[in-house]
């Protein structure tokens, strides 16, 4: 229920809705109204509950000002199950009502079975957990979803989310891509509103095809449908962030993070672009956010904030941070043995590495890249970027604007591979400090 009502407040015209990542962090935690509302930057919180028996459900919903703590609205609803899709449409339109906006919205397209809802919503759970064994969970609950109804567009599309996020840390990317784009083509065969496959079509445009205008158009098109999408404001802002277009990327980027104020992830990722960009007030701040949000965080091993202490000279903090990842994931990230060949300790950081790549499905060559870069081997780091581009590795076009990399810009090798891949290296160079 409050899944719906979120996406559905969402499309509201003028009302901001604070994404799901950060509402639901809130979720089970003792939090005073007031923290939640400071939090998420909001002025009123929408909070009730369900309960369920056999076919009935009886759901209650209350809108409090968070500004003096009183109900506005509140009602008591008791519905049979086939009538719950009903049921959400007409709490969204109360609540449009109470806070005298307009409704230009249609609700969002119901399954025809709620057998069907009900696996769809168990995928949704899943697919938001980072481990292999979650994302693989979360495939069988959307499978359940279109066996009962195989017209269920939403199921396509967490379907290809679960294969973009096991794709690189789990699954080598020629062997998950493919079958994201078919997820995302068929969620759009069936309703071409659905943004969030926009976003993942996108992405293989970009990873596959290496197709960046293509991508862009994608991107651009979910941003249409759901500009309060926190997918849709994510993931543009990385790819302008790779072509050189710093302001745009910024633009999308400080979007995501008012949408999705409490999320880790577009923390984690606000810090690893601002530090591309040399703004490491911006950088610190987000990164440290992440690690309030949840001290156990870390981005497969790679907490952002980490890089960023490399980058400033503090390594001590830099290995103190990664090894506190590494506690967590139980093996060391590519940040280690970055940081590790950044201090010349050559050994460390090549061992660190094989340890690294032990973890992953395959042996992404620009994670590699990095070290070797780093320590001089400047031959072994081309071959290496040569290698992520057969493998088509995710985060490749990254390397152009990565500071890491800074020492290959004037080889005609490393501007060849950005080329092959769509990038511009004058214009990907001139956004960042050499």
């Amino acid at each position: 229920i409050a899944e719906e009502l979120l996406g559905a407040l969402a499309k509201v015209d003028g009302l901001r809705v604070a994404a799901r990542r950060s509402s639901f962090w809130f979720k089970d935690k003792q939090a005073e109204l007031a923290e939640i509302a400071g939090k998420l930057n909001v002025g009123h919180v929408l909070e009730g509950s369900v309960r369920r028996d056999g076919n009935r459900v009886r759901i209650t919903a209350e809108l409090i000002d968070a500004g003096n703590g009183f109900a506005i609205w509140s009602e008591t609803y008791e519905r049979e199950m086939h009538g719950i899709f009903a049921l959400q449409d007409e709490i969204t339109r109360a609540i449009v009502d109470t806070l005298k906006l307009k409704l230009a919205i249609s609700p969002l397209p119901a399954p025809r079975s709620t057998d069907a809802y009900d696996a769809y919503l168990e995928g949704l759970f899943h697919s938001d957990k980072s481990t292999e064994a979650e994302l693989r969970k979360s495939l069988e609950f959307f499978g359940r979803a279109l066996d009962k109804d195989p017209q269920f567009s939403r199921a396509w599309t967490g379907i290809a989310k679960v294969w973009l996020w096991l794709a690189d840390a789990y699954v080598p990317p020629l062997e998950a891509y493919p079958k994201v784009r078919d997820a995302a083509i068929r969620a759009l065969q069936l309703d071409d509103g659905e943004a969030e496959a926009h976003v993942y079509l996108a992405e293989t445009k970009r990873i596959l095809d290496w197709d960046l205008d293509g991508a862009e158009v994608e991107f651009n098109r979910a941003v249409e449908i759901e500009p309060n999408s926190t997918p849709s404001n994510y993931f543009i802002a990385a790819l302008h962030a790779a072509r050189g277009e710093r302001d745009k990327a910024l633009t999308y980027l400080r979007r995501a993070d008012r949408i999705d104020p409490a999320s880790l992830w577009v923390s984690n990722f606000a810090c690893e672009l601002y530090r591309y960009f040399g703004l490491y007030d911006e950088a610190i701040a987000a990164g440290e956010r992440a690690l309030q949000l949840d001290p156990t965080f870390a981005h497969w091993g790679e907490p952002a904030l980490a890089a960023l202490y490399r980058e400033m000279g503090r390594f001590d903090d830099a290995i103190a941070l990664y090894k506190k990842a590494q506690d967590f994931t139980e093996r060391p990230g590519f940040g280690l043995a970055i940081t590790y060949a950044r201090m010349n300790r050559s050994k460390e950081a090549l061992e660190t590495l094989n340890t690294a790549v032990a973890g992953w499905g395959y042996r992404p060559g620009d994670g590699a890249a990095h070290v070797h870069v780093l320590l001089g081997a400047h031959d072994d780091a081309i071959r290496d970027l040569e290698l992520a581009c057969e493998q088509r590795s995710s985060s490749l076009h990254s390397v152009g604007i990565a500071p890491e990399f800074v020492q290959l810009r004037s080889d005609k090798r490393f501007r060849s591979i950005l080329q092959k891949i769509g990038l511009e290296p004058e214009k990907v160079f001139s956004v960042t400090a050499s």
